[in-house]
């Protein structure tokens, strides 16, 4: 019997200003909240199996670092992409996100073989949303 193969996960952990519009906003684009490793200072938004979100008050966030907390609105640190699974998944989730409260990050990139487009979510947080087209990720 072989054991199954180690799956790594990635969570991304981001600061809030105010979790409930936070937890409102990921579940309107169809993330699942895991109320286990949710409370009162942080909700676990599971995006798969593989990927979650970690939404954080900032007073909680500042807990984990000594760093100073950036304003996601003014500056930007990093850009979180997400594959989608066809170019009407790209806009489907994009448009989601459009209409809870976030805002247009980023031209709509369309090079034929990959597709994308991007939004700020409610913390100003960029998320880009990219689908590819299979015959062209094999070679």
């Amino acid at each position: 019997m072989s054991t199954p193969a180690y799956q790594q996960m990635v969570f991304v952990n981001l600061p809030v200003s105010d979790l409930d519009a936070s937890k409102k906003f990921f579940t309107e684009l169809g993330y699942s909240l895991n109320p286990q490793f949710s409370d009162e200072n942080a909700a676990s938004v599971v995006i798969s199996d593989n990927i979650i979100a970690m939404l954080l008050t900032k007073p909680f966030y500042s807990t984990f670092t000594k760093k100073e907390i950036a304003d996601a609105t003014k500056t930007s640190q990093v850009m979180i992409a997400l594959s989608a699974e066809s170019r009407e998944k790209v806009d489907e989730l994009v448009d989601r996100a459009l209409a809870a409260g976030g805002s247009p990050a980023n031209e709509t990139q369309d090079h034929g073989f990959m597709y994308g487009r991007s939004f700020d979510d409610l913390d100003g947080h960029t998320w880009e949303v990219v689908w590819m087209d299979p015959a062209a990720v094999q070679g």
